[in-house]
């Protein structure tokens, strides 16, 4: 079997267009449609001239990519902020619209969600001993971008 053949836009006005689309089908941070136009094999100043297109056309806002992939992550895979912020800083959102989008997440339904992925977590482990229990769920729950802090006090309050 052949891999499949690289896209290659040489025009600008197409890979506008493909570009256009690529936004308006989901959110997109600067960097990922900048790296799609370069895989395209765009030079660099059109790339740069494409970008300020769609950002003038509103098709690229990094403000509304930000809380969007913040209310997804949260909402859909119960991630923490420590983890959607990593994604964040991936993508290469700039700290201060990371830390606004990690705002729009309502204390109480971020504490609820741990709790609920605590207790999810507590129902599958099968350890006797409480401390290597207690340990397993805050290990889960670290890995999911939760906070220490928050974790321990989950769990105090709960003694799951």
């Amino acid at each position: 079997m052949d891999a499949p053949k690289k896209i290659k836009i040489t025009d600008p006005k197409v890979a506008l267009a493909k570009a256009e689309h690529f936004c308006a089908y989901q959110e997109r941070s600067q960097q990922e449609v900048r790296d799609r136009l370069y895989e395209w094999g765009l030079w660099p100043d059109a790339v740069e001239q494409i970008i300020s297109q769609l950002i003038e056309g509103n098709f690229l806002n990094e403000d509304r990519f930000a809380k969007a992939y913040t209310k997804g992550k949260f909402n859909q895979k119960a991630w923490g902020k420590i983890k959607i912020k990593q994604g964040l800083k991936l993508k290469r959102v700039p700290e201060i619209l990371i830390k606004k989008a990690l705002l729009t997440i309502d204390a109480d339904d971020y504490m609820a969600a741990l709790t609920k992925l605590l207790d999810r977590k507590a129902n599958t482990l099968t350890e006797k001993n409480h401390l290597k229990r207690r340990y397993k769920l805050q290990q889960y729950a670290m890995s999911r971008g939760y906070e220490t802090d928050l974790i321990s006090d989950v769990l105090k309050a709960s003694e799951l």
